[in-house]
This record gives C-alpha cells, structure tokens and sequence, in this order.
C-alpha cells in the first residue's frame, strides 16, 4: 500500500485550514477567552484606583481579593523565606492559596490565562511567523530552571528579593497603573528577544516565573489531550503556534504505549493547539482519562 505524502502548512498560515473548515470561532476560542482573562484581570486591578470598586488590590507579586483573600506570588515568597526572614502570615497564607490552586487545575494555567507578558511574547511569536522569521539560537529549556535556582541562592547571599527587581511581570503591571516609563525598555528587550533572537525565548527559556509555576502544575488535573491522534495528518499548525511544541511530540506520535496525554510540567495548557487543529486531535481533558478508560474496557 502506498504511503500516503503530507505537505505541512506554512507557519504563517497556522490556523487557517481550522478556519476554513470549522469556522472562525473553534480557531481562536481559546485564544480571545485567555485574552478575555488576562484583560479582566488587568481591569480588576484598574477598578480601585480608577472607580474605587477595589476588587484586587495590590500587583501580581502581591495582592488581595475584595480586601479579604491575600494572593501572593510563589517564587517572591520563596524569595522571601530564602532570605532567612519570615514573611507576614498573610503573604504566607496567600502564596499557599495560590499554590493550591495552580497545583489542582492546570499546568502553567498562570502563564496563559493571567499573566499579562503572555499578550507580549504571543504577539512576538505571531509577528515572527508572518514574517517568516524562522532563524532562532539555540539555548537549553532547562535555563529556567537553572535561573529559578540561582535567584534563590542569591536572595538567600544578598537578603533581598533580587528578582523584584527586575520582574517584567510586576513591572508591567505598574504600566497600566503609572503609565510607561523605564519599563517599556524591559518589555522592548524582551519583545525583540522573542523576535529576532530565540522564537519563544522569554516564557519557553528564560522565565523562573514560568519554571515555579511548571514545578507547581506539574499533576494538576486539566490537560490537553490527543483524543484522534489517527486523525493527525502533520499540517503541523499545532507546532507552530505552541509555545512549547516538545511537549506534543510523545502524545501525538508516540507509540501505543506513550500516552495521549500531554503531561508535561511546560505545557501552558493555552489551547491554541485544539483552536488551529482542523482535524479535532487534541481535547481539553483529565490526566486521569486514559487509565479510567482502561479500567472500563
């Protein structure tokens, strides 16, 4: 029997088959409710100083929900204890809240749906693909990691929370309270960093923020699963637009006994590989789903 040839879309085209063949919104769906999110998120912290209907108050290290529920961000309060001071109980208790909560839902779930970097980098990776940019360096995605490691160690030599300094995330935030100042250089970097020097490089490299959130999703329960992986014909949109594609790989082409599960602590669990899928592979799902199908066979 002859083998049958597929010719992968084009990057710049990611998306458009699933358009074409199943309309407009199954194509970017997830996509405008993450941006939905991530702008009502910016809004609630907008609404107090703006309307003064304070809902969150503070920033994305910090904060506090209906002047009632602390939220704080775990890798500053990680920072926090690494100093060998004892943060106040309630950012502990708010570092614990958010924890909890990442674990149990899903993967990266902060990095696609909150964090307000995520708008910048995915209009990098977008302008990349239509500009056919396809030259990017090659750096470990283990850096992170190594980056998470060494903030530690740092703030527990100096005593003080060096990542604050810098946070791009916190810095951003500050830019819908304060208007644009120095910050737009940090963004400006990291924009074109994304760009012209490693596709997806801040959150698929760099970020320790992304890194803490991975360790803490790492068996949270929403994944994305491959649901019709003989239905994959290698258009290779999803690839194209993930900003993690390592991630896809077992799952879609793997053997019988690899899972269909994307279980990957990286995965940011986006969707944009279920909006640009033409052919209905992937599914959101539980990581649980194979072994209870199993089970009831």
């Amino acid at each position: 029997m002859e083998k049958v040839k597929f010719t992968p879309n084009k990057p710049k085209d990611a998306g458009l088959e699933a358009r074409q063949k199943l309309g407009w919104w199954h194509a970017y769906r997830f996509l405008i409710l993450r941006r939905l999110s991530q702008l009502s998120i910016i809004a609630m912290f907008l609404s107090g100083p703006y309307l003064n209907l304070w809902i969150l108050k503070g920033n994305y290290s910090a904060s506090v929900l209906f002047d009632r529920i602390p939220l704080t961000d775990p890798l500053m309060a990680s920072e926090s204890l690494a100093t060998g001071y004892l943060p106040e109980i309630t950012t502990i208790v708010g570092a614990l809240i958010i924890i909890a909560f990442y674990a149990l839902i899903a993967t990266k779930a902060f990095c696609s749906w909150v964090c307000p970097m995520n708008m910048v980098t995915d209009a990098a990776a977008w302008l990349r693909r239509k500009l056919g940019i396809r030259q990017s360096a090659k750096i470990s995605r283990h850096l992170r990691y190594a980056i998470l490691a060494m903030i530690l160690v740092g703030s527990a030599i100096s005593g003080s929370l060096l990542w604050e300094w810098i946070n791009p995330v916190a810095a951003l935030g500050r830019v819908f309270l304060f208007g644009v100042g120095a910050t737009v250089w940090l963004l400006a970097i990291i924009f074109l960093f994304d760009l012209l020097v490693v596709e997806h490089g801040w959150c698929g490299h760099l970020c320790p923020i992304g890194a803490t959130y991975a360790l803490i999703g790492a068996k949270s329960l929403i994944k994305v699963n491959v649901v019709n992986r003989s239905n994959c014909d290698r258009c290779m949109d999803c690839y194209n637009v993930c900003p993690e594609p390592q991630v896809l790989r077992l799952p879609l082409h793997g053997s019988e006994q690899d899972s269909p599960i994307v279980l990957s602590k990286d995965c940011i669990t986006c969707g944009r590989c279920i909006d640009v899928c033409p052919e209905n592979v992937f599914a959101f799902g539980s990581r649980f789903e194979k072994q209870i199908a199993v089970k009831t066979q």
